[in-house]
């Protein structure tokens, strides 16, 4: 994989008067954070950090799940979890409109409302649980306005075209919907959209783009850079998507165990790193390594049927499937599709979010029923039984709502043992303690709840709990989007060798096109419910027959120059 960047301009150093010391701070930083140090209880998870963003630039933290990004984006902005606390450094703002540092390490309460929003803006990094599920959309993107002094009726009407701005097709419509009638990747957009509202000096994005496919993808992350080309807004990017960051930033700060191990500008750190654990990082980036079935490691040809040969595991024919809008308004989300997965074969369905995916991967499994066509596994229909439960699971896209935040990790795992009476008490706790090694979790895990684990551990036990009763099929929904890449890196590793040791078949579902290709064997390619192309995943991804597949490839970070973005002091 070759990554592009434009390096950031040289700037003298200089010290900031008033924001930590002499000679400590960067010239004419807008954020400057020394000797940052945040504890959970009693035990220290990030330990010292130093960082600096300069107006209109773009700094990408990354490091793997756990290392400390997210603890140190929220405590930036204030907004640690229960039993998080800053224990030591210094963290200032500085704007263009203001001559005074400002210590947001000192802030009270009542002053962290003139930040957040209008100074700061942050996007979270779960949309599930960043949205409030019993508001309209359009109301929660005015809302950002109305505090900081919009009228509302102005605010939504900015509402409307700022949901535009971010990608959602039909703004109207969408400003009217709830959270929930909404795609994973639509209700990041909107997250992107309440935290830019106000265009703030700073925006903190918290993986701002796991969620979405390329084409939406690339649109955002345009917004932000046309934000910090026009407004000279900086943002913190905190991101496990090397190709996003060596893309998209300016400087790259690599975090491990709560601490930086490696910064620089991006081509720098990303191109030729220097520290072990970097270059452990660049190379486990999907696309780096030629794809298993290329090379004949694992999954090999000699142990994987012939996907031209093997019979049908999984039939799909003709399905369509309409929701209600309200008002008469029908949506056809799936429209005519059919597609053949051979038993032990892996099948790719991408898209962009609200093409279909989710909706057909929800018929394959029986969850929803066609309103035409047919879905059948081994010859039999699908139905919403026992049987089809134990030959078919479903990993969800977004594990923070999937996992029963009151159970222990031990209790989630062992849901689908228990529902299907599999084992005595000690077997299944036997079974969990495997099942988590699989996945590459330590079996210390097994009494904690998801809120204690970060997003990539979640998605983890995720994967673990599908794989509890050996289905046959195993339904992916993004389950890599939440994974840093060398976390994404193993998981997919699992998922071949599980797939030619046990015979399992997979029907992927992706926006992330470097792992389909890496993954799967045949891939199909939806755009407004509808297939528009099919076929090996070698031909369609390296020579497209459709312009919508060729738009897919071309939004991928890295297949087109990095959008020229003009330098600020």
């Amino acid at each position: 994989m070759t990554f592009t960047t434009r390096q950031a301009a040289a700037r003298d150093v200089v010290p900031v008067p008033g924001a930590v010391g002499a000679g400590e701070g960067a010239p004419g930083a807008l954020l400057t954070v020394r000797g940052l140090r945040v504890a959970y209880g009693g035990r220290e998870v990030v330990h010292g950090i130093d960082l600096d963003v300069r107006p209109g630039e773009v700094v990408a933290l990354v490091g793997e799940s756990g290392s400390g990004k997210s603890t140190t984006a929220h405590a930036l902005v204030g907004l640690l979890p229960d039993g998080g606390h800053v224990t030591g450094g210094e963290v200032r703002l500085t704007d263009t409109g203001h001559e005074r540092a400002v210590s947001l390490t000192a802030l009270l309460p009542d002053a962290w409302r003139r930040v957040r929003g209008v100074r700061i803006g942050l996007v979270p990094q779960d949309p599930g649980a960043g949205l409030d599920p019993v508001v309209r959309v359009g109301e929660q993107v005015a809302e950002a306005l109305v505090v900081h002094g919009t009228p509302r009726r102005d605010a939504r009407r900015r509402a409307v075209e700022i949901l535009g701005a971010v990608g959602l097709d039909h703004p109207e419509l969408r400003a009217r919907q709830y959270p929930h009638q909404l795609s994973g990747g639509m209700r990041q957009r909107v997250l992107v959209g309440i935290a830019t509202a106000c265009e703030p000096r700073l925006v903190i994005a918290d993986e701002p783009t796991s969620a979405l496919d390329v084409t939406v993808q690339r649109r955002v992350l345009d917004l932000l850079a046309d934000l910090t080309s026009r407004t000279g807004t900086a943002v913190l990017l905190i991101t496990h998507d090397l190709a996003v960051a060596a893309h998209r930033a300016d400087r790259v700060v690599v975090l491990k165990d709560g601490r930086v191990v490696e910064e620089g500008p991006a081509r720098q750190v990303l191109g030729a790193p220097a520290h072990p654990y970097t270059r452990e990082l660049v190379a486990a980036v999907p696309g780096r390594a030629t794809s298993a079935a290329a090379t004949n490691s694992v999954p090999s040809a000699a142990v994987l049927p012939d996907a031209a040969a093997a019979p049908a595991l999984l039939e799909a024919r003709g399905l369509v499937k309409e929701f209600r809008l309200g008002r008469g308004r029908r949506l056809r989300a799936v429209d005519d599709v059919s597609f053949t997965v051979p038993r032990g074969s892996a099948y790719a369905l991408v898209g962009e979010s609200g093409s279909g995916k989710s909706t057909t991967a929800r018929l394959v499994l029986g969850l929803e029923r066609p309103d035409a066509g047919s879905v059948r596994l081994d010859g039999a229909p699908v139905a919403d039984d026992r049987a089809t439960r134990r030959r078919t699971q479903l990993v969800h896209q977004d594990p923070y709502s999937s996992l029963d935040p009151r159970f222990t990790v031990s209790a989630v795992v062992q849901e689908p043992l228990r529902a299907h009476r599999v084992g005595d008490r000690a077997e299944r706790r036997d079974r969990v303690a495997h099942l988590l090694e699989q996945v590459h979790l330590s079996p210390d895990l097994a009494g904690r709840r998801p809120a204690e684990l970060s997003g990539g551990q979640r998605q983890r036990v995720a994967i673990a709990r599908a794989l509890a009763l050996d289905p046959e099929l195993l339904v992916l929904d993004e389950p890599t989007s939440a994974l840093d890449v060398s976390v994404q890196a193993r998981v997919l590793e699992l998922l071949d060798r599980l797939r030619a040791e046990r015979g399992l078949t997979y029907l992927f579902v992706s926006h992330d096109l470097a792992v389909v290709r890496q993954v799967a064997d045949h891939v199909g390619v939806l755009s407004a419910g509808r297939l528009v192309e099919t076929g090996p995943v070698g031909r369609v991804f390296d020579h497209p027959a459709h312009p919508y597949t060729a738009d897919l490839i071309a939004a991928i970070p890295g297949a087109a120059r990095r959008p020229d973005r003009k330098d600020h002091p």
